[in-house]
């Protein structure tokens, strides 16, 4: 299923992990977290292919890819983390699409789908080699729960959370 945001080019799919469009996702994906932790890129493909696909499928997940035109840009993903809370998975923008706030429109996509499901806070972690992420989630109104006057290597991932407004759901739909 797809929604088109005729404003700006955008439409947003709902796949599963192995749809063709989140391929690219989970390539660039690999490469990033390789260069950044000393993985191979290789080996980190495999562990996000082999993540289970059932985490990021309904009743208590998505996966969600961007494309403009017909050209996967941004994509992210979300898994029940208990009753209450979605967390938050794999945001990418696509190198090439960087600082044009895709980053912003897909975590904004994303929680539409977590509230439209019923929780009520969404969780995440990023790794600490991520900058650009933490200013992400800082700017998408997410609070740090370390402390930022840490040294980042000294608090290793970075939890965040974000409580929702309960859902409108006649207004989601």
């Amino acid at each position: 299923m797809s929604q088109r945001f005729p404003d700006n080019g955008l439409r947003v799919h709902r796949v599963a992990q192995d749809d063709p469009l989140a391929a690219p996702l989970l390539a660039e994906l690999a490469v990033e977290y390789s260069s950044r932790y000393g993985r191979s890129a290789g080996q980190m493909h495999t562990e996000l292919r082999n993540y289970p696909r059932t985490r990021f499928a309904a009743p208590h997940g998505g996966l969600l890819v961007v494309t403009r035109d017909t050209e996967p840009v941004a994509g992210g993903a979300f898994q029940r983390y208990d009753d209450d809370t979605a967390e938050l998975k794999r945001i990418w923008t696509a190198k090439e699409h960087r600082r044009q706030g895709l980053g912003r429109f897909v975590v904004a996509q994303l929680e539409l789908e977590i509230t439209r499901l019923g929780y009520r806070r969404v969780y995440l972690t990023t790794g600490w080699r991520q900058p650009e992420a933490v200013a992400l989630y800082l700017a998408a109104g997410y609070t740090a729960l370390f402390d930022p006057a840490l040294p980042a290597e000294e608090i290793g991932a970075h939890p965040f959370e974000k409580f929702l407004p309960a859902a409108d759901l006649e207004a989601i739909a």
